[in-house]
Parts: C-alpha cells; structure tokens; sequence
C-alpha cells in the first residue's frame, strides 16, 4: 500500500550530490514530490529532504541504495506520524484590485502575512501543510495571483537527535578500531 514517506538523507556537501542522490529515484520510477536540501546540525554535513508516496518495501530498497553511494553518511525513511514538518508558500498579488479590506481578512484568518507592499503588488508568506497553503493560494485568486511559489518541505523527525545519535557511534566505532 502506497503512503507518503520524508526521506532525510545525511551527505558530505559535494558537486553532483543533489543529482546522484536524486537518479536513485528516477531509476526505480518513483516521482519525487519535494526536495529541500540545506546544512544540518552537525557542520559540514547536508540534508536533503525528499517526500515521495510509495511502498515501504519501495522506500526501504531506495533507502539501501542511497547509503552505498559514497559521500552519504545515513539516510531514513519516516512516515507522516513520525516528522513534524511545514512548507512556506509566497503569493503576489496585484495591489490595483485591493479597494477594501477583504484581502486582509483572508490574510488573517489564513494566518498569513504581508511581506511587502509595492504600487502594483504585494508579497504575502504562508507556512503550513501543502492543505493549508494551497487553500490560502485558491482564496487570494479572484484579488489576482501575479506569481506563486512554495518551497518542499523541511521537516524534522520526532525521535530525538537520531543522526547525532548515529554519528557519535560511528565515531566510538572508529576510536575502538583504531585502538585495537
């Protein structure tokens, strides 16, 4: 049974990374639905952020593969019970239309906020679900979307420091194989 799994993956920052980490997915014909990547908590070290509905069995397979890839550290699958995430969404909008105060209460009750105001247009930000931003995106239509963008997701696992866990028993790993 197909679900939605984020799919972190712990790598050296190096060129082509994004793409040997990516032609994993392309070769078993999984459709990628986001991808973020950006620094981790431990220096020196990228995550990439990767959400895709598939099989477990499907997931796990890809999760193998990635780890023999030289330059990635760890890689976990989670499903959506396990992470906490979010997405932020950018919405300009054309400012001509903007007569009364309609457009700020949409704002409000989206919580949602303006970024900046121009002559002929405004920036509005919304973080939330896919859900959340998609339906701020459909109540600002009839005031005239010029552009919209929204970013994949970032998410954060609910177990507590599971990379940090894993990386510090390498390291003993390393001490006692060097020792012995």
């Amino acid at each position: 049974m197909k679900k939605t799994y984020t799919v972190s993956v712990f790598t050296e920052n190096s060129i082509g990374m994004m793409n040997r980490v990516t032609i994993i997915f392309t070769r078993r014909h999984l459709n990628i639905d986001s991808i973020t990547a950006s620094e981790s908590e431990v220096k020196g070290v990228f995550r990439y952020t990767i959400v895709l509905r598939t099989t477990r069995e499907q997931v796990d397979k890809v999760i193998g593969q990635l780890e023999k890839l030289i330059d990635v550290f760890k890689a976990f699958a989670h499903e959506e019970s396990e992470v906490v995430h979010q997405e932020i969404a950018l919405y300009k909008i054309k400012t001509g239309t903007l007569t009364n105060g309609d457009v700020e209460k949409v704002i409000r009750e989206h919580h949602a906020r303006i970024l900046t105001v121009d002559p002929e247009f405004m920036v509005i930000e919304k973080t939330g679900h896919v859900v959340e931003t998609q339906w701020l995106f459909e109540k600002l239509q009839p005031f005239g979307v010029l552009e919209f963008a929204r970013s994949g997701r970032v998410a954060v696992t609910k177990p507590m420091k599971e990379f940090s866990t894993y990386l510090e028993e390498l390291e003993e790993l390393n001490n006692r194989l060097i020792t012995n």
